[in-house]
């Protein structure tokens, strides 16, 4: 089945924002995948993908610690495909995973995501969430770490406790 025109384009630019990302977070991603364009999505692809041929495996770059990426082709994602996801994730020894959904998981599926949550980590986004990488903006200042010094200037100089504030 070819997917529409439509359909295909936003899911090149979930792709695209989920290589930012995952670069962003220390995996190994190439230049070559982050500039791919429409056109190389497709010929990489084909015109009658599935989402599921979208599955990524990523290596972080200094523990080899590895991340997949999931693009299930249920639209609600329910208790059976997490049961899945789950599974693969054991078998090949891996503990995070990012799924992009096209719409809201079941309530199942969200439970489940919990009951796994202290061995498995998996982060779900919609497709919606990723068609702007907002990291990437031009009016979202550079995300930094602050120094020891610098986070008690700032709770200083705005009198709030550490409690008060997320502080990650």
């Amino acid at each position: 089945m070819v997917l529409p025109e439509d359909e295909v384009r936003r899911l090149f630019r979930a792709m695209k924002t989920v290589l930012q990302m995952l670069r962003d977070r220390g995996y190994v991603v190439t230049d070559d995948e982050i500039a791919m364009t429409m056109e190389g999505f497709t010929a990489k692809y084909g015109h009658n993908m599935k989402r599921e041929d979208l599955m990524l495996v990523k290596a972080k770059r200094d523990s080899g610690e590895q991340i997949y990426v999931f693009f299930p082709d249920e639209a609600k994602v329910g208790a059976k495909t997490i049961r899945t996801l789950i599974c693969r994730m054991n078998d090949d020894n891996v503990t995070r995973a990012i799924l992009v959904s096209q719409q809201n998981l079941t309530p199942f599926a969200k439970k489940m995501i919990k009951e796994v949550a202290k061995k498995f980590q998996v982060e779900v986004f919609q497709e919606a969430e990723l068609l702007v990488n907002i990291h990437h903006h031009e009016l979202v200042p550079p995300h930094q770490v602050l120094t020891a010094e610098e986070k008690t200037t700032l709770l200083a100089r705005y009198t709030v406790k550490e409690t008060q504030v997320c502080i990650c």
